[in-house]
Parts: C-alpha cells; sequence; structure tokens
C-alpha cells in the first residue's frame, strides 16, 4: 500500500516537474530570440498588406466599371496609406505600453527604443503625412465622399486604441477593423481612381460593395488571429479581447466559420452576379490558403510560440485573396472589351 502510494506521488511530482520544464523552455526559447528577429516583428512588414489590398481592389474595380487606372494617384495613396498604417502600428505599441498590455513584450517599439516620447512623435508624423496625402489626392480627383469615408477609416483606428476610447479593451477591434478597411478605405480608393466628369464619374455599385465586404472580412482575421499569443497579458490588463472571452479552443473554432463564411460570400456574390466569374474562380484557387489556416490555428492555439505565426499565415491569405479578387476584375473588364 505504502509502496503504491509511493509510486503515485512520483508520478505527480514528474508530471509537475515536466509542466514546469515545458514552461521554462517556452520561456528560454523566446528569451532567445535574436534582436534582428525582434526588430522584424517589430516592423511587422507583411501586415503592411492591409495597406495594399483595399486600394488594389479598389483600382481593380474602377478599372472593371469603368476602364480607367492612374498609376500616379495609385503610388500616392500606397506611400500614403502606408504611412497611416506606421502610425497605426506606432501609437498601438505607445497606448499598449500605457496600459501594461505590452509590458513582457520584447517587440514592442517602445521597448526597443526605450522612448514613449519619441516614438509616440513619430507615430504622429506619419499620421499627419499620411492625411496630407490622401486630402491632395481627393482634392485633385474633386471626390469629397472619398475623402469622408477615408477619414471614418482613421477614426475607426483611432477609437480602436486610443484613449480615452480604446474600444479594442471592449472587444470591440474587429468590426472597426471591418469597417475601415473594407468598406470604408477600399470604396475610397475605388472613388479615386474617378472624377467629377461625366465620363470618369464612379457610382457606387454591387461590385466594388461586394469586394470591401471580403476585404474587410480577410483584414479582421488578421487582427483577430494576432491575440491567441497573448490571452494571457491581454486578461491581465483587462483588455477583453474576443479571444480572452472566448479562449483560445472556441476561437480557433471561430477561425473555421470565418474562413467557411468567407468563401460562402464569395460564391454568393458570384451567383447574384455582384462579381464577376473570374474573381470567383480565382478566389477560389485560394482554398488551400484558407485550409491551411483553419489547420494551423486548430492543431497550435494552445501553444504560445506557434500560434505567433497565425496571424502571418492570416496575412497570406489576405494577400492572396485580395491579389485574385483585383486580377479577377482586370481580367473580367479585358474579356468584355
Amino acid at each position: 500500500m505504502k509502496t503504491e502510494k509511493g509510486h503515485q506521488s512520483q508520478q505527480v511530482l514528474s508530471e509537475r516537474n515536466a509542466d514546469y520544464s515545458g514552461s521554462t523552455t517556452e520561456e528560454e526559447k523566446e528569451n532567445d530570440v535574436s534582436k534582428a528577429i525582434l526588430v522584424w516583428r517589430a516592423v511587422k512588414l507583411p501586415i503592411y498588406s492591409v495597406a495594399l489590398v483595399p486600394l488594389t481592389v479598389g483600382s481593380a474595380a474602377a478599372y472593371f466599371q469603368k476602364g480607367i487606372f492612374s498609376a500616379r494617384r495609385y503610388f500616392v495613396l500606397l506611400a500614403s496609406s502606408v504611412l497611416i498604417i506606421t502610425w497605426l502600428n506606432l501609437s498601438n505599441d505607445v497606448y499598449d505600453f500605457d496600459t501594461g498590455a505590452d509590458k513582457n513584450k520584447r517587440e514592442s517599439v517602445v521597448n526597443l527604443t526605450g522612448s514613449r516620447t519619441v516614438t509616440l512623435l513619430a507615430a504622429y508624423s506619419f499620421l499627419a503625412l499620411g492625411f496630407m496625402g490622401l486630402t491632395w489626392t481627393s482634392v485633385e480627383a474633386g471626390n469629397m465622399r472619398s475623402i469622408i469615408s477615408l477619414a471614418c477609416a482613421i477614426i475607426c483606428g483611432y477609437i480602436y486604441q486610443c484613449p480615452p476610447f480604446r474600444l479594442s479593451y471592449q472587444g470591440l477591434g474587429e468590426p472597426l477593423c471591418f469597417a475601415a478597411f473594407g468598406p470604408f478605405a477600399s470604396t475610397a480608393f475605388y472613388l479615386l481612381q474617378g472624377s467629377t466628369s461625366q465620363m470618369n464619374y464612379l457610382p457606387l455599385s454591387g461590385t466594388i460593395l461586394s469586394a470591401s465586404i471580403l476585404v474587410g472580412f480577410t483584414t479582421s482575421l488578421i487582427l483577430f488571429c494576432s491575440h491567441f499569443h497573448q490571452v494571457e497579458e491581454d486578461k491581465a490588463v483587462g483588455k477583453m479581447s474576443p479571444l480572452v472571452r472566448l479562449g483560445t479552443e472556441r476561437g480557433s473554432g471561430v477561425v473555421k466559420v470565418a474562413v467557411i463564411a468567407l468563401y460562402f460570400l464569395l460564391f454568393a456574390f458570384g451567383l447574384i452576379r455582384a462579381l464577376p466569374f473570374t474573381c470567383i474562380l480565382l478566389c477560389a484557387l485560394t482554398l488551400p490558403m484558407g485550409k491551411l489556416v483553419v489547420r494551423y490555428v486548430e492543431d497550435n492555439h494552445k501553444d504560445k510560440l506557434k500560434i505567433f505565426m497565425a496571424k502571418y499565415y492570416c496575412v497570406r491569405l489576405h494577400a492572396l485573396f485580395g491579389a485574385a479578387l483585383a486580377a479577377g476584375l482586370v481580367v473580367a473588364r479585358a474579356v468584355t472589351k
């Protein structure tokens, strides 16, 4: 009897030691990350696809509608959008540093530079420059609807993360992200490829509205998956992201439903002829990437180190799906012509 109890005690102790050594190994691995990798994470270069995709899809929709495309406007808008996204990233690091959410986040720009003030000044300098570029393009195009739409997108970004609003702490980040990058930004970029002249006037059509919904959907998925690896940190500072409320297991189920819904919407828009057949065909080719996102999150949602990469798999889906959508619109115009 004593031998049995002794054996059980040893087993429990060894299991606890295994759990402890596993968590210690994870911490050691995280601490072993090189400075170069931390800088790469801080720059978040792949995330800038969220600037490229709405602009490219919106411009492709304008080309599909009227056969017009201004390369000069496209590149001015791209540079301005990159500056706006830089503001979002830097200011997010500053305000998460203030609340303590990024206290242990080594790749935070504030932690890397050691200066909150410099990071915040740089952030708002980028915002001012980016908004100047957007305003200049809107004035040149003579389209005030577009600058109002882009201002709404920026306001969504501000109330998402900046005081006194900080709506991301209430779990409202994903709806705001959807609105900002989907209907607001994609539609504005579509309008900015046209002008006030009757020949180049672009009406709001089912095509651009459908395309903007899909762009908003894939962008929101990136944000949702970016929370998986920091659930504990968010919970500790009262940041009630959807994953803090749901947990990672149910969160992985949400990712699966979201990816299925994305392709369901795609085919639905094709059936009602809001999007041309070429868009449906080319976007359907991204299905393997969608399945990869679902499988990766399902397999790794409990592994804090591996699940960090989930958002980058979502970035790949976002970029590929957006490229396919834009290419489908351009090809459809060429075929019709």
